[in-house]
């Protein structure tokens, strides 16, 4: 299925693997892309609502650090201490006329200590959203009170205090202690919402307690600071304080409820302080929503907590943004893949129509060699091979033209040196005869090996012959030499085995071997000579050869004879009209490496005046007989 869709031309195939490995980096890129970018994305969006987190719990905290101080001194100043120590036991404050004890310039002075200190320092940081501050005893009957202009006072505001709900709880706690936001206890008509600070006065030199501190803190603490904190319209931002937590409604906080349950924490945010909390929520709809918490740094035995529940529409908007810059990207990948095709479609795929072009020009037979396929790149050198192969072609052509030039010259040399058979074997045995009646055996024994030779040359057209009948061949002529040289010479055979005598050779192969160690080896020593013939077989390259070696005991060849034996013969026409000077070493050596390669032929080792070995070297082959 896939091969029948799959392009079968190269160019196809580079352009389809081209185009989906573009495809891939651009799917693999998008998908990438997109894990990071949400990755990054919601890092990016709970580092920022943790840092605007950070910024408003900061601010209430040292608010709240400095409420908290201000606390303190009303609990610890030894004036206040010095007052409520003297009227504990008091019901009430004595007129002018009974103070026997200076209890009133000693209430005024307390009070005008107390009044300096939260008005001194009320109007900056967080003392500002101190609304009330009252110093009573343990019976309510004589306090101190300072508070905003805006607010109401009677001498029941002490008593009202200690009559509220939270009083006893926040009093008999070990620190400060946190219940939430509750109703103003004193000024009820304007639905004032407060955070109360309720804490003992203990005698400066004993564990008695000498009354109370209670602090009104303005809700206006946590408000003032939503009016300018960038929240989204699906964001939604909590307070807890200890186990109530409140939802904001940007100037009020809402009753206390959380929406959100499930609460799972989520780790591996990277959040920029390890004092923050990201948990996945479930929202009353269902949905599920990511939670950031940053803890407030209030001194007490509850914590205080700001959470902001995740902007989803932020996140979406954002989120856009970057699919967009994705698939920005994308296009230029696949714009690039595009223009990377183009390109290898000009670097490859023409080069290789010029180079399939020229290839059919080959075919049509021009030979010519193209020097615009012979780029400067791999293609290049197959163009360079192209032309070269045509190169070599024509050269290969022209050779083997003249090779066979050569081939028809030499069987014409052969065709030549032939005679009138039916003439020459009459007349050779009338003179057979002739002698026999004259009882002149040698002339009989002459005449009859002439005729066998003649026999052997003329019938047939056979280039090939076996060994026994080559043999044959050069006896017949080795015995007409025998009678010339008055027998001065001899001729040994050996044979490896007799199934070599079977073994194909080429026609007049030896006799030209044979004449030459005659006439240019033994003739001119002008002693008595010898030749041997020895016949095996050999392994050559892997391959069965048979080796014909052909010895004499002449004068031998220097080197430069050798060269020329082989490759030219001998022009100074000596013995040329001897019956098969035309056939020659050098031709015996071009017909066996003509048919069979130039690691066959004839090689000539020779010492001078010692010897000469004259070895053909060709492959092994049983003539097939009819």
């Amino acid at each position: 299925m896939i091969k029948k869709f799959f392009p079968s031309s190269i160019r196809g195939k580079i352009m389809a693997v081209t185009a989906a490995i573009t495809v891939l980096i651009a799917v693999i890129t998008m998908a990438v892309c997109y894990s990071v970018f949400q990755s990054f994305l919601m890092k990016n969006q709970i580092q920022s609502t943790e840092f605007n987190l950070s910024v408003i719990s900061g601010n209430m905290a040292e608010d709240m650090k400095e409420i908290v101080t201000f606390t303190k001194w009303c609990c610890s100043n030894s004036e206040v201490g010095h007052y409520l120590e003297r009227l504990k036991d008091q019901p009430k404050l004595p007129t002018a006329s009974k103070d026997t004890e200076g209890l009133r310039p000693l209430a005024l002075s307390a009070y005008k200590r107390l009044n300096e200190e939260y008005i001194t320092s009320g109007s900056a940081g967080g003392k500002k959203y101190m609304a009330r501050v009252i110093i009573s005893t343990p019976n309510t009957g004589n306090f101190l009170q300072s508070m905003t202009s805006a607010n109401y006072s009677s001498s029941f505001d002490a008593a009202r205090v200690s009559s509220s709900r939270f009083f006893a709880p926040l009093l008999e706690s070990s620190d400060f202690r946190w219940i939430g936001v509750v109703d103003d206890p004193i000024s009820n008509a304007n639905h004032e919402k407060i955070i109360p600070i309720v804490r003992p006065v203990y005698d400066e030199y004993s564990l008695e307690v000498i009354g109370w501190t209670y602090v009104e803190v303005s809700s206006r603490l946590f408000t003032d600071y939503l009016a300018s904190y960038p929240q989204a319209d699906d964001s939604q931002l909590f307070l807890t304080i200890g186990d109530k937590t409140y939802g904001s409604s940007r100037r009020t906080w809402d009753d206390p409820s959380m929406p959100y349950t499930d609460f799972k924490p989520v780790t591996g945010t990277a959040t920029l302080d390890p004092g923050t909390q990201v948990f996945s929520v479930v929202s009353p709809e269902g949905e599920k929503r990511m939670l950031v918490r940053r803890p407030v740094e209030v001194e007490g035995s509850d914590g205080w907590y700001l959470s902001q529940v995740l902007s989803r529409q932020q996140f979406n908007q954002q989120r856009m943004v970057y699919l967009l810059l994705i698939v920005g990207i994308s296009a230029a990948i696949i714009s690039l893949g595009c223009l990377l095709t183009v390109l290898l479609n000009k670097i490859i795929s023409q080069p290789i129509k010029r180079l399939s072009l020229k290839i059919d020009a080959i075919a049509d037979g021009d030979f010519s060699r193209d020097s615009e396929i012979e780029w400067n790149h791999e293609l290049g050198s197959i163009g360079r091979g192209i032309n070269n192969m045509s190169e070599n072609i024509v050269t290969l052509m022209d050779k083997r033209v003249s090779d066979e030039k050569q081939k028809k010259d030499l069987e014409y040399q052969i065709l030549q040196s032939q005679i009138n058979p039916h003439f020459l074997y009459n007349t050779l045995n009338s003179i057979k005869w002739m002698a026999t009646i004259q009882n002149a055996t040698g002339i009989a024994d002459m005449t009859t090996a002439l005729a066998r030779l003649l026999k052997n040359v003329s019938k047939g057209t056979s280039s090939m012959v076996t060994l026994r009948e080559e043999l044959d061949l050069v006896k017949d002529y080795f015995l007409i030499q025998q009678y010339r040289y008055g027998g001065s010479i001899t001729m040994d055979y050996h044979i490896e085995s007799d199934e070599l005598y079977d073994c194909e050779i080429h026609r007049f192969t030896l006799q030209p071997i044979i004449e030459n160690a005659l006439f240019h080896g033994i003739e001119p020593k002008g002693t008595a000579g010898a030749i041997t013939v020895s016949v095996t077989s050999d392994t050559m390259n892997g391959k069965k050869v048979l080796k014909i070696s052909v010895t004499d005991n002449g004068v031998g060849m220097t080197g430069e004879t050798i060269e020329a034996v082989l490759h030219e013969e001998d022009s100074s026409g000596k013995n040329k009209t001897d019956f098969f000077r035309h056939v020659g070493i050098s031709n015996v050596n071009r017909r066996i490496q003509y048919d069979f390669g130039p690691e066959y032929g004839i090689t000539i080792v020779s010492e001078p005046g010692v010897y000469t070995t004259m070895t053909i070297v060709r492959p092994y082959k049983i003539k097939e007989t009819l």
